[in-house]
């Protein structure tokens, strides 16, 4: 859905449909999946035989002043230039805000001259002559999203598809609003039927939100469907979006495909190691990869993550098969891709914000028993090969996505080995922390002269403890080292990456290195007392729309945009206001007892809130409060934090979408 991004309530529509699938951000039950449905061929148009990719430029500009004529053209000279055309990168779209508010005297649309001078037909011109597609926006009803009211299509389908056809158009994203409450099936088909009235081949992106379950009744309608409300630049958002559109895998196929909304990878909200998890993920689900960057100011970093071809392949893989759950716990997840060849893309995705190993098997995601596998990392660019493990220390909300495959010449490679990490990952400054690193060979083959080196940031000690070095490891066996980690007296709190890197060699005498970066957080406990948690530093947050905020409400967009925390009309000093999925994390460092607050949902929202509190210490829920609803005074909520290392708030949609979910903690306390 295309929305203002001051626009609140209305925006943000989920699929009721979906809530016993969505999984919530702490505990994770076993992932709901959709009632099997055979995945269809292409249908005969010819559509996107493969998920659509290319730009939109809503989620870095809405409609400020530089969406305009330029800004498309310069987007399509990068797509050729950078190489993202070669990448498979096709359409440049227009999202909200090209045209007027007001029709022609002939009932036509207008292009917005201020934004382009020349016409809509003259940058599709320009498009094309670069090898490249246009796409457009309007929406199913009588105006758009935005608030200045551009006109929709509804009752003018067949005239709008008409001069979308005579400028060139190749793609229209169809939103829904102002729909009037006219059928949702009706419209979309009556639009269907217009562009195919024209002769011009235009795919259709349906954007109702998953309102109607569109992956029910869409296929043929249009070639991709939105089964979510709008992603916004930030984890909460996007790992909740994931949850909802990962059940639908048997509805996605050649020409008609889940679209879980665009790519946020490069706007800011996110770290590199996010975006890549982020891109992994939407290829692995066969996702439309539209790039909703500016990429006139796009960094080179991301421009690797959007340029990487092997993880690309996965997404344009033509077999057309969206990845299933094979397992998911405690925010572990693996997600295997069928692939053309018969291989399989597996993606270890860590949704904590701390490193865990995630491990699955070459059968468990559906390969045939083989003495031995070839397993490709996609963002490595490295091939090894495996008895069958396949695992991996995968960072804090980090995604490694590998390629597996049972392939006869596997002892061409090396083998894998997988780097572990025993211990805490706090420290305090001017103390010495105890860690035990792992390499273990997963490999059929035997890894020879094996070596360890683990190296800190500058002014740290990092000793070893016992021997870094082992002859040989065969399969199954490991090299453990133990090591003394110092940070400096004074070092400020945050996170520090320490590189843990392993060499060794295969039977034939090559060389082979496996690295894997390692985050210690330096931390203090919170005072001895009690303590207000708005007043105390946390260790990190993700939140579903816009910051938490430390004693005002969220107010969805910037820092600080929030009002006083009120709740059942009592208006609170001090707390956090969050928007579901939200958490909050805190090192206790095994000092505190006790979390108290007065939770529920904010008075800012009239109607349609509904959320969750959960209190987690260390990884166990301690306490939580069940649904709360817009028109509930506040709860009390105790919870025994005895012994915590880190203490965990965790806010959830209540099990119906993220829509007006403003909890706040309000007076929220820990007592030390």
């Amino acid at each position: 859905m295309t929305r203002h991004p001051h626009t609140r309530t209305t925006r943000r529509r989920v699929i009721g449909a979906l809530a016993a699938a969505l999984l919530c951000t702490a505990g994770l039950a076993a992932p709901a999946v959709a009632e099997p449905k055979p995945v269809s061929p292409a249908p005969a148009d010819g559509l996107a035989p493969t998920p659509p990719m290319g730009f939109n430029n809503w989620n870095s500009t809405h409609c400020g002043a530089d969406f305009d004529e330029a800004m498309v053209k310069g987007i399509a000279d990068l797509f050729v230039a950078k190489g993202l055309k070669d990448a498979g990168y096709r359409y440049v779209n227009l999202d909200d805000c090209w045209a007027l508010p007001d029709r022609d005297a002939d009932g036509k649309l207008v292009p917005d001259p201020a934004r382009f001078p020349n016409g809509i037909k003259a940058v599709a011109d320009y498009v094309h002559a670069k090898g490249l597609k246009l796409g457009i926006y309007t929406s199913a009803g009588t105006k758009t999203c935005n608030d200045a009211g551009f006109p929709g299509a509804l009752g003018h389908e067949y005239s709008d598809a008409q001069q979308f056809a005579d400028w060139g158009v190749d793609y229209l994203k169809y939103d829904n609003c102002n729909n009037q409450g006219v059928d949702a099936r009706q419209r979309y088909t009556t639009m269907r039927d217009a562009l195919r009235a024209t002769g011009r081949p235009i795919v259709l992106s349906i954007c109702e939100w998953g309102e109607n379950k569109p992956w029910e009744w869409a296929a043929d309608v249009g070639q991709l469907w939105r089964t979510t409300g709008d992603i916004s630049d930030s984890w909460g958002s996007m790992v909740s979006i994931l949850k909802q559109n990962l059940p639908l895998a048997p509805y996605a196929g050649p020409g008609h495909w889940n679209d879980p909304d665009m790519l946020e990878v490069g706007n800011g909200g996110m770290t590199d190691t996010e975006y890549r998890s982020h891109f992994s993920m939407w290829s692995v689900m066969a996702a439309p990869l539209l790039i909703g960057t500016d990429l006139r100011k796009a960094s080179a970093a991301t421009f690797d993550i959007l340029d990487n071809k092997e993880v690309i392949a996965v997404d344009q893989d033509p077999l057309g098969k969206q990845g299933t759950v094979v397992s998911a716990e405690d925010g572990s997840w693996v997600v295997a891709k069928e692939m053309s060849d018969g291989s399989r893309a597996v993606a270890l995705f860590n949704e904590n914000g701390s490193p865990r190993r995630i491990a699955t098997s070459a059968t468990a995601v559906g390969l045939p028993k083989a003495p031995a596998y070839t397993l490709r990392d996609l963002w490595q660019h490295r091939s090894y090969n495996t008895a069958g493990t396949v695992s991996a220390l995968v960072p804090a909300h980090g995604t490694v996505l590998v390629r597996v495959a049972a392939d006869r010449r596997w002892a061409a490679n090396p083998p894998a080995v997988e780097l572990g990490l025993d211990g805490s990952p706090f420290t305090e400054p001017g103390s010495t922390s105890a860690l035990t690193t792992s390499v273990t060979d997963l490999g059929r083959t035997t890894a020879g002269k094996v070596s360890v080196s683990l190296t800190g940031p500058a002014g740290w000690s990092v000793r070893a403890a016992s021997p870094t070095k082992a002859r040989a490891l065969t399969t199954g066996r490991a090299l453990r080292t133990g090591w003394r980690v110092s940070a400096p007296a004074g070092t400020p709190r945050g996170a520090y990456d320490l590189t843990l890197k392993a060499s060794y060699r295969s039977p034939a005498g090559v060389r082979a290195e496996s690295t894997a970066t390692l985050t210690l957080t330096v931390a203090d406990p919170p005072p001895a007392g009690s303590s207000y948690l708005s007043d105390l530093p946390w260790l990190s947050t993700s939140n579903g729309w816009g910051p938490v905020e430390r004693d005002t409400s969220n107010g969805e967009t910037a820092a600080g945009d929030g009002h006083p925390i009120t709740v059942g009309g009592v208006v609170y000093a001090k707390g956090l206001g969050t928007h579901a999925q939200s958490e909050v994390d805190y090192y206790a460092g095994k000092a505190c007892e006790k979390v108290t607050a007065e939770v529920g949902v904010d008075d800012e929202e009239a109607a349609n809130g509904t959320v969750s509190f959960e209190v987690w210490a260390d990884g166990t829920k301690v306490a939580s409060t069940g649904v709360l609803t817009t028109d509930m005074a506040a709860q009390p909520l105790s919870a025994d934090v005895t012994g915590a290392e880190v203490v965990r708030l965790v806010v959830t949609d209540g099990g119906d979408g993220i829509t007006s979910d403003h909890g706040d903690w309000a007076d929220a306390r820990i007592t030390c």
